[in-house]
């Protein structure tokens, strides 16, 4: 049985004829390994920015690829390939594995400690939608939320910021925040702009060339129409920050009153889409990169305005460095 790689360019000028070219693929392991490389070739955005020499990974790994290996071996050869792009949004996906990349956390401190987390928290936290909420004895405002793929609502966003409007600020902790939903990013950090602001560019892959990129779309921050906070704001961050969180915090940079505070957070810029190859696995990918104002990358993280790890003495008490560290920038207090 043969898989037919379809490749289809349309003309938005009328009358003008669109092309279909077809690449057919046999259901081999030699056929899906070049199927594999050449999906990435083609539709993979960061080529140039890591500076990968592409077709040196082919030459290599081929060698590796024969019709004998079991499907175990030949997994695992396609996954370390796919690990040479050095991204967290490249997946292969199959019934028994999914491939993944994690060295983009793992070789940085957690900085996150969700039993010390409780020290502040309590258990008597209000909870909206995907929020976790307090107000701290010191008056400071303490919100966690964990994933951007937990929905909220603006009623939500109201009854937060209404509640912690007599705060002298808020503390807005993403930490292990491994992203979800663009717009879930959008509609939080509409709440800390009064002016439309300019965050970033969105492009998308035009031509097969690693470099062939559509003009950068401008990405704007709307202010909401609803409630806003207008005094200061720290958001913390740490490595595990990916995703749509790694672009929540680089928007939330461009915010009046907004102090990032923590580590360096993971990156993962890229918007991801996903192809399917012969044998049924799939391969997810990064396909569109967002950079920001200045139209500069930041797949592999952005830089907090204070960089704060959790010490160890710290730790030891129960207590959290990066929260103390918000709770005194926020009261003002020198440390």
């Amino acid at each position: 049985m043969k898989y037919i790689s379809t490749i289809i360019c349309l003309f938005l000028v009328t009358f003008l004829p669109s092309c279909f070219h077809e690449d057919e693929y046999n259901n081999s392991k030699r056929d899906n390994f070049e199927l594999l490389w050449k999906t990435m070739d083609q539709k993979y955005c960061f080529f140039e920015y890591k500076k990968i020499d592409w077709d040196e990974i082919h030459t290599r790994y081929a060698d590796r690829i024969s019709e004998s290996m079991s499907n175990d071996a030949f997994f695992d050869v396609m996954g370390e390939m796919l690990a040479e792009l050095q991204d967290g949004h490249v997946n292969l996906i199959a019934t028994h594995n999914v491939a993944r990349y994690w060295k983009w956390f793992e070789d940085y401190p957690d900085n996150f400690d969700e039993k010390i987390q409780k020290n502040y928290l309590g258990t008597d936290y209000s909870i909206a939608a995907g929020m976790k909420y307090k107000i701290l004895e010191d008056n400071i405002g303490y919100i966690y939320y964990e994933s951007f793929s937990s929905g909220i609502g603006e009623g939500n966003l109201d009854q937060i910021i209404s509640r912690m409007s007599i705060c002298n600020g808020i503390i807005i902790d993403v930490r292990n925040n491994g992203g979800g939903l663009l717009s879930n990013a959008d509609k939080i950090a509409s709440r800390f702009f009064n002016d439309k602001t300019l965050v970033g560019y969105i492009m998308h892959k035009t031509g097969k060339g690693h470099n062939d990129f559509s003009s950068p779309y401008p990405r704007y921050i709307e202010p909401s129409d609803r409630l806003r906070y207008q005094k200061k704001v720290v958001v913390l961050t740490n490595r595990k920050c990916y995703s749509s969180c790694n672009d929540f915090v680089n928007a939330m940079t461009y915010a009046p009153n907004v102090t990032i505070i923590g580590d360096k957070t993971g990156g993962g810029s890229g918007l991801p889409f996903s192809s399917e190859l012969p044998n049924g696995w799939y391969v997810r990918f990064s396909s569109s990169p967002i950079v920001n104002a200045n139209k500069e990358h930041i797949e592999f993280g952005i830089e907090p305005d204070i960089e704060v790890d959790m010490s160890h003495s710290d730790m030891s008490r129960g207590i959290d460095s990066m929260i103390e560290k918000a709770r005194s920038f926020l009261n003002n207090k020198q440390n």
